[in-house]
């Protein structure tokens, strides 16, 4: 048995993970006047969220008058093809314009228009345009702004630490979470009347994604150990345009921004091929000419939107058949270009982040020449099942906000939507877990017994001997969900990767790692991979009972959406004792005045 010396801190509301949403909970909290701590695994301003380019999108009417929540609304529940929990949908909708005004009062610095006011840009999906940005850094001056504004008010931040489980007390009730210092590997608990997991996504699974190393999906496998209902866990976002060339960059995010500023996509032949992929739900709404694509550009009003623009799901899918049918790239993507529609000034203006990412690593001018992109791992839609109003989890005392938390986006996320969505229900976690707090005086009081438990399952590795590596363990898993839990699925895939998962669960139990806990990337990697293990399984779990095709998640046995299917949520849970289930769950009933909106669409 591991030494079970280990500092503590204690307070009122604890955040795990200090991106948008746990930034937002925390200055929430403070506010409150509560004892407040924010624990991440990496530097402060090191999330994510400074990964997010495009903008955020909120209904500030702006560019265009005729935008409202009203058709914020419906666009988020048309892109997630109706999968979406309504409420989450409504309020994200109703609030997100003033949580971009809240930025922009304590120093935000967007983009303007001529008049000054906070100026929007087109994205896939929205019907209008809607992304309040900072060029193509939106996410990184979102970051600077809450870092700013949680620092001034006081809030202690813990960086660094990887915690590693929460811990319960005798009612269920969350009351801790056990962790190390990754720089020293000495443990650490942490004891609160409240929780909030703001931890991200858990991309790193996969072999090409856009998540950075962080992304191991640490919050959803923690809540689900604590006996947390997740939700829609099949649905994972493979985002068109990552780049594909040279190899040690693929997979990095290319923005849909050089979309929604003119950017169209062509095959090997030069046919921008999009206006053959259009879904009948969307037909209404999207360009059939070239022509009317470039004017809507212009024109909302009077034309419609190009096909370029589609929901994330839609375009994903149509490169993808692309490069099977063999009018692919070079290096198996497709063209994205904006240099022969935009000018030089007027790219490097709008689109800085990418102008020197791609001069910088694939010497690409792409104010000069069109860029190769291809599907990348980008964003978990499923996750912990939050109430919509509190964001309380299924667990007393666990509230959750961000990716790690389901519901917002139904089968997938529209672009944009993301920052707003961090920020709308981060402010919502934060009270939530205040409210708990507030009324939760009695300290908590830590089961010993559990600490010595996580402590030993963490230092196990040390006490074997030429057994697996993580690193190896880390490859064959990405690989495995790369190849059969990908953009395109299969029941006889599906199947392959539960039983591949299986004896990848059985290789974790063998992992060795060498030398001290000190500053051991090994021994970091050993204690993620129980967290990328439980979230991969269940993802390919939810894959293969959800019999359809629908948003991010696409049966090529079972090629277009059910009905039946579109009624439910997939909901899975983890027993105390480790047994995986999941079942079926009719998703909550749309309001009539909600419901009209469609018809009005129409």
């Amino acid at each position: 048995m591991a030494d079970p010396t280990y500092e503590t801190h204690d307070f009122d509301v604890i955040v795990i993970g200090a991106g948008g949403a746990g930034l937002r909970a925390a200055i929430e909290a403070k506010a409150r006047g509560l004892r407040t701590a924010l624990v991440c695994k990496s530097l402060l301003g090191k999330a994510h969220t400074v990964m997010a380019e495009g903008g955020a999108a909120a209904a500030l009417g702006n560019i265009w008058p005729e935008d409202n929540w009203q058709v914020h609304f419906r666009d988020t529940m048309r892109g997630g093809k109706m999968l979406n929990n309504w409420r989450m949908a409504e309020l994200h909708a109703k609030e997100a314009p003033d949580r971009i005004l809240e930025l922009e009062r304590w120093g935000a610095l967007f983009d303007r228009t001529k008049d000054g006011l906070i100026t929007q840009r087109d994205f896939g999906g929205h019907r209008y345009a809607r992304l309040a940005h900072v060029g193509d850094r939106t996410g990184l001056e979102l970051i600077r702004t809450l870092q700013q504004q949680a620092v001034s008010a006081g809030i202690d931040v813990f960086m660094e630490v990887k915690i590693l489980r929460l811990l319960t007390d005798a009612q269920g009730q969350v009351n801790a979470a056990v962790g190390y210092w990754r720089p020293t590997g000495e443990f650490v608990v942490f004891t609160a009347k409240a929780f909030v997991l703001a931890t991200g996504s858990l991309g790193k699974s996969w072999k090409y994604t856009s998540n950075s190393w962080e992304s191991t999906g640490d919050g959803v496998a923690m809540a689900a150990w604590a006996g947390a209902d997740l939700i829609d866990m099949e649905f994972v976002q493979f985002h068109p345009t990552g780049m594909v060339w040279p190899l040690s960059v693929r997979g990095i995010l290319v923005t849909e921004g050089v979309r929604g500023d003119g950017g169209v996509l062509r095959n090997s032949e030069g046919t921008r091929f999009m206006f053959d992929y259009i879904p009948p739900m969307f037909a209404a709404e999207t360009a059939d000419t070239e022509a009317e694509g470039d004017r809507w550009y212009d024109d909302h009003i009077n034309n419609r939107r190009p096909p370029e623009l589609l929901p994330r799901d839609e375009v994903a899918r149509s490169i993808n058949s692309e490069v099977k049918n063999g009018r692919g790239s070079p290096h198996g993507g497709v063209f994205l270009d904006i240099a022969s529609r935009r000018s030089a000034e007027y790219i490097r203006r709008r689109l800085p982040s990418m102008y020197h990412q791609f001069k910088e690593l694939a010497g690409v001018d792409i104010t000069a020449e069109p860029m190769e992109v291809g599907p990348t791992c980008h964003y978990a839609m499923g996750g912990i099942r939050v109430d919509p109003d509190s964001a309380a989890t299924t667990v007393p005392g666990l509230f959750a906000a961000g990716e790690a938390a389901a519901g917002l986006h139904g089968s997938n996320r529209l672009g944009g939507n993301s920052l707003s969505d961090l920020l709308v229900f981060g402010r919502r976690a934060g009270e939530g877990a205040s409210d708990f707090a507030e009324a939760h005086a009695a300290a908590p009081v830590v089961d010993q017994g559990q600490v010595r438990a996580a402590v030993d399952a963490a230092v196990a590795p040390f006490d074997r001997t030429g057994g697996e590596s993580p690193y190896d363990l880390h490859h064959d898993l990405q690989q495995t969900m790369q190849d059969l839990v990908g953009i395109i699925r299969t029941e006889s895939e599906l199947r392959e990767a539960h039983e591949a998962l299986g004896k990848l669960r059985e290789r974790a139990e063998r992992v060795s790692v060498s030398g001290g806990r000190a500053y051991n990337p090994g021994w970091n990697l050993a204690t993620d991979l129980p967290a990328m293990l439980t979230v991969s399984t269940l993802v390919a779990t939810g894959a293969l009972d959800r019999k359809e095709s629908r948003g991010g998640h696409t049966r090529d046995d079972f090629p277009g959406p059910d009905a039946e299917f579109g009624k439910i949520n997939l909901v899975q849970r983890i027993s105390a004792e480790g047994e995986f289930s999941i079942a079926p769950e009719p998703l909550p009933q749309m309001p009539p005045e909600l419901a009209a909106l469609f018809e009005e669409a129409k």
